[in-house]
């Protein structure tokens, strides 16, 4: 494995102020500052911004949280940002997810169509997370296919919305080098 050391040293895993900040990041994370929080806290504007934003697409939507978490995941795999696949692997498989999956993840572009690991609802997810991740711009046909995956609007524009925002958070991670927690 290899080992990164972030761009930017941590804020300290006891910073207290600006205290509303930490204290709202530390009340939506058990507790602990990761190490992610510990590099926003670095501009408390964007740290703010960050964590109110991120909080309602991880426990805010109408989205399931399967897909949402293997959209997350999926992004993360594309982007090479472990970070971000370290802590939403686990979360992926209790929302109902497969280890095997995981794993398929891995060979992204190999696995995207693969109709045994992944029903057509998480086959569309899986084209939308690339076209999204790796050109920008969905092609009508991919789009088509997750409006019919997915017939509420509300789920559709949240998936969207999940997949760019945490395209995002990869890009950010990957950026600055943020280490795993140990």
């Amino acid at each position: 494995m290899l080992l990164l050391m972030a761009r930017i040293p941590y804020q300290p895993q006891d910073l207290s102020e600006p205290q509303a900040i930490v204290d709202a990041i530390r009340r939506r994370r058990g507790g602990q500052l990761l190490n992610l929080d510990r590099m926003l806290l670095h501009s408390p504007a964007f740290a703010i911004g960050w964590n109110s934003f991120l909080g309602a697409v991880r426990s805010e939507l109408s989205l399931s949280p399967k897909l949402r978490e293997l959209a997350m995941c999926g992004v993360a795999v594309l982007n090479g940002a472990e970070y971000e696949f370290r802590h939403h692997a686990p979360l992926f498989l209790q929302a109902g997810g497969t280890p095997a999956q995981l794993e398929a993840l891995h060979r992204f572009e190999q696995e995207i169509e693969n109709d045994t690991l992944f029903d057509p609802q998480e086959r569309a997810v899986l084209r939308l997370i690339f076209e999204m991740t790796r050109h920008v711009r969905v092609r009508d046909e991919t789009f088509a296919r997750v409006q019919a995956a997915l017939p509420d609007v509300r789920q559709v524009v949240e998936l969207v919305g999940v997949i760019a925002a945490y395209n995002m958070v990869s890009r950010f991670l990957v950026a600055l080098e943020v280490e795993p927690e140990v």
